[in-house]
């Protein structure tokens, strides 16, 4: 089964996307199930983990009430306010739908770097980890260190590293980031998404320019802890759906590599994930 391990959907008239603005033209529409289908379809990807992209619990509610109406939603990574004196209720009650299998708060959108270590999070951890739901960490390279304190204060906490915590491909960057993945790598129990890498590229990528850092992530981690995802429709910004998807097969050359990348790993980083079998 080919998981698609992070898309995403909106709806403009929902008003609580603050940060979708006329100026990213080529998102500022509407994007539904049905704009998604027929790309996964002729790419032969089976479901999907749609990915919160509005601070707000009812675009988690949102999200879970599209996955009722498409068996290939195969789950949700939703939102909460993480230092709400109710966080550990709302997570108990969004929990009570089977699809929900995450959480991400927008940590790359929140002034403080060092916010994650805060003790006001404790009491929303500690429900995440009863209800065995995935903290997705949406980070920048500048992160990393203060996302290896956060592992090691939590280390009951399932994380998966969004986007492979966003290297500065326009820039070249490549030695701090690729060290500071590294040590996340180290610690049992984290994995990683390849994804958003065309986004952190510059206006004429090429694959050369990705293979670095995709190479460097898969010896990080090793092909059992990274997951294929599209970050579609963001992923339009620089690319599209069946040339990413293409991209990433070429670079698993390995077959044990593919079936883990494409298939197997979603369901071990998000024990929740409606699967086959499951």
């Amino acid at each position: 089964m080919i998981i698609d391990s992070h898309q995403h959907f909106w709806k403009l008239d929902r008003g609580d996307y603050g940060w979708l603005t006329p100026d990213l033209a080529p998102l500022y529409r509407d994007f539904q199930p049905d704009d998604l289908a027929p790309l996964l379809q002729e790419a032969g990807v089976d479901g999907t983990i749609v990915v919160q992209a509005a601070a707000t619990v009812a675009e988690t509610e949102y999200m879970l009430s599209l996955a009722d109406r498409h068996a290939w939603i195969l789950g949700v990574v939703g939102w909460v306010d993480f230092e709400a004196a109710e966080a550990p209720a709302t997570i108990a009650r969004l929990a009570a739908h089977p699809r929900l299998v995450g959480l991400r708060p927008m940590i790359q959108d929140i002034a403080e770097d060092d916010w994650m270590l805060r003790d006001a999070l404790r009491p929303a951890v500690a429900a995440m980890v009863a209800h065995d739901l995935t903290f997705d960490a949406l980070v920048l390279p500048r992160h990393l260190g203060h996302l290896k304190t956060f592992l090691a204060r939590y280390p009951d906490l399932r994380v998966v590293v969004d986007h492979c915590a966003k290297p500065e491909i326009r820039n070249g960057a490549f030695a701090p980031w690729a060290d500071a993945i590294a040590e996340i790598a180290a610690v049992e129990g984290t994995f990683c998404k390849l994804s958003g890498l065309v986004t952190e590229a510059g206006e004429t990528w090429s694959p050369e320019d990705l293979a670095p850092y995709i190479a460097h992530v898969l010896e990080a981690f090793g092909p059992e802890r990274v997951l294929f995802g599209s970050d579609w429709p963001v992923l339009n910004l620089r690319s599209d759906y069946g040339q990413w998807h293409a991209l990433v097969r070429d670079v698993l050359s390995a077959a044990s590599a593919q079936a883990a990348v494409l298939s197997t790993t979603a369901p071990r980083a998000y024990p929740r994930l409606a699967v086959r079998g499951r």
